[in-house]
């Protein structure tokens, strides 16, 4: 019989319970297509809460809303542009999170091809 540890490489230390709570919140957070695709818009621009609630098509009380959550969560930051709020994502995780699970998703919702291994 083989041993897990010989076909396996050594795990890296578990997530704590912190962690791993912090973490469901987040996904939970961006479980919402509203807010997922706020999210997409700002990791490809910033923006003013008028513009993303046009790009989303809903009014911009739900927009702020939403904007709310993700700032309070960190995933999203505010900068003030003059009279208006300029939103923008600046964690490389949640640009490389949300970069990564559109390219795991094909246009028709359906999961994308892996690429070939080399």
């Amino acid at each position: 019989m083989t041993s897990t540890s010989a076909v396996n490489p050594p795990l890296p230390p578990e997530p704590t319970a912190a962690q791993l709570r912090s973490a469901a919140g987040t996904f939970s957070l961006l479980a919402s297509p509203v807010r997922l695709h706020l999210v997409w818009l700002i990791t490809h621009g910033s923006y003013d809460v008028g513009t993303l609630a046009e790009h989303v098509g809903i009014g911009i009380a739900t927009v702020s809303q939403h904007l709310a959550k993700l700032r309070l969560a960190g995933v999203i930051t505010a900068q003030r542009d003059g009279r208006r709020q300029l939103y923008t994502v600046d964690d490389p995780h949640v640009l490389a999170l949300v970069d990564q699970i559109f390219e795991h998703i094909a246009p028709d919702g359906t999961l994308a091809p892996d690429p070939p291994r080399t």
